[in-house]
C-alpha cells in the first residue's frame, strides 16, 4: 500500500515532531489533539523549528510554507478515517493507549497501519486490542524527532512482514534510519538507556558523586552529548519514572527497580525541562 496520507495523534513534543517530519517530507498530515489549545502551540512549535531552519539556510522560506500547509489539526478522532497511517504518540499510559487504538480500530479504513509511538509498551498488548493486529507496529522516534535519524520499528507478536516493510520503507522515505526489534519491555533504547538514568539518581542519592560531577564524568569520560541528568529533564522524569516501571514490572528484576530519588522528583513534579524544574531549572 502506497502512504500518501499520514494521522497523528497527539500534539506533544513528539507529536509535533512526527508530523513535522512528515509534511517536510511531503505526506499530507492530520494531527489530532483533545484541544484547540495543544493543537495551537503545537503549530506553533513545528514553525518555531522550520524558522530555525530557515535561519540556519536549511530550507528556504517557500519549503517552510510548503510544509505548514501540509498540516490540519482536528479534535475529532473521525477525521483521521482516510489515513493511510496513523501515528499515537499520546502519554505513555497503556489505558489510554488502549482506548486510542481501540477507537483507531474502529474509525480508520480497511489496510491503514496504526502505529504506537510508544518508548516501551507492549505493541502486541496493544495491538491485541484491534481486529487487526496484523497491521499494528510500534515506529518509535526519537526526541528531538526533527533532528534525531533512529526510529526503532518494534515488530508485536502478530505484526505482518508487509506491514513492516512498508514502515521500514517509509521510516527511510522521512530521512531516518531504521532499526528493527522485537517486542519485549523498553525495546533496545531505553531497556539500555534507563537503568543508566536510574543508576545516575541512585548515585547521587547515596551521595557518591553531585549532580553535575555525574554528568560530566558520563560527558567527558564516556563522550556522551549530555549527562544523564540532563537527559532526564529532556525525556521528562515522569516518562522515565514510567519507562523504568514497564521494565520493573515485565521482567521482575530488582536490577529496574525505580530510584526513591526518581519517585520523589515526580510526585513533587519537577518533571524536567516541561515544568522548568528537574534535576535542573530552567528559565
Amino acid at each position: 500500500m502506497e502512504i500518501k496520507r499520514a494521522g497523528v495523534v497527539g500534539a506533544g513534543t513528539m507529536g509535533n515532531g512526527i508530523a513535522h517530519v512528515f509534511a517536510m517530507s511531503g505526506y499530507d498530515v492530520v494531527l489530532m489533539d483533545v484541544s484547540e489549545d495543544f493543537l495551537s502551540k503545537a503549530i506553533a512549535a513545528i514553525t518555531k523549528n522550520l524558522d530555525r531552519m530557515v535561519k540556519k539556510e536549511k530550507i528556504s522560506e517557500a519549503d517552510k510554507d510548503g510544509t505548514l500547509k501540509k498540516i490540519t489539526t482536528t479534535t475529532a478522532l473521525k477525521d483521521l478515517a482516510d489515513c493511510d497511517i496513523v501515528i499515537e504518540a499520546a502519554t505513555e499510559d497503556y489505558t489510554i493507549k488502549k482506548k486510542i487504538f481501540e477507537e483507531l480500530d474502529s474509525t480508520c479504513k480497511q489496510g491503514a497501519i496504526l502505529a504506537s509511538n510508544t518508548s516501551s509498551i507492549s505493541i502486541t498488548e496493544i495491538a491485541a486490542n484491534t481486529k487487526r493486529a496484523d497491521a499494528v507496529i510500534g515506529m518509535h522516534f526519537m526526541n528531538p524527532v526533527p533532528m534525531m535519524k533512529l526510529v526503532e520499528i518494534v515488530r508485536g507478536l502478530a505484526t505482518s512482514e508487509d506491514t513492516y516493510q512498508a514502515v521500514h520503507n517509509l521510516a527511510e522515505k522521512l530521512g531516518k534510519t531504521p532499526v528493527a526489534v522485537n517486542d519485549y519491555p523498553g525495546f533496545v533504547s531505553n531497556r539500555v538507556l534507563m537503568p543508566m538514568i536510574n543508576e545516575a539518581c541512585w548515585t547521587l542519592m547515596q551521595g557518591v558523586a553531585t549532580r553535575d560531577a555525574i554528568d560530566t564524568v558520563m560527558k567527558l569520560g564516556m563522550a556522551h552529548p549530555m549527562g544523564p541528568f540532563q537527559l532526564a529533564d529532556l525525556i521528562g522524569l515522569d516518562v522515565c519514572l514510567s519507562i523504568m516501571e514497564v521494565l520493573y514490572t515485565g521482567f521482575s528484576d530488582s536490577k529496574y527497580r525505580p530510584c526513591p530519588l526518581l519517585r520523589n522528583m515526580v510526585k513533587a513534579g519537577y518533571l524536567g525541562r516541561k515544568t522548568k524544574r528537574g534535576f535542573y531549572t530552567y528559565e
